[in-house]
């Protein structure tokens, strides 16, 4: 009987081929993942906005900067008080940005007298930056 087997040329060729396979898809699939942590700051930013709305409904107004969005899972206890609070107006916990960091919230906002700015810088925490690194905004 003879032994069949793979040559350490087949091999070879099997690893070169998977290694060309994984360098041509790999770059595609991590593209994808930053492109999905953007769409979900772009998400949470719209829910927070929509959870801040209802608090200016019940209340008068969003929360002061110093309130911050913890006012939307806790009733504020520093000035001005929420007098018609009916929060939670989160299902869940505060959410972090994608990247770990809280979100910068900002009212009244400068890009809004009457409003408020929602905002995350990124990947990279700093103002600026494209793509993954680009900030986020409630404003545009």
């Amino acid at each position: 009987m003879t032994r069949r087997g793979f040559t350490l040329i087949e091999i070879l060729v099997v690893i070169i081929v998977l290694g060309m396979l994984a360098a041509l898809v790999g770059p595609r699939i991590l593209g994808r993942v930053s492109e999905a942590k953007s769409a979900t700051a772009r998400t949470q930013i719209e829910l927070l906005g929509l959870a801040l709305d209802s608090y200016r409904l019940d209340n008068g107004g969003y929360p002061t900067t110093e309130q911050g969005l913890d006012a939307l899972n806790e009733k504020p206890t520093r000035e001005p008080l929420a007098q018609n609070w009916r929060g939670p107006y989160l299902k869940k916990a505060l959410p972090l940005d994608p990247w770990g960091r809280p979100y910068v919230y900002q009212s009244p906002g400068e890009h809004g007298a009457s409003s408020y700015d929602l905002s995350t810088l990124g990947r990279d925490g700093q103002p600026g930056g494209s793509e993954e690194d680009a900030d986020l905004t409630s404003w545009k």
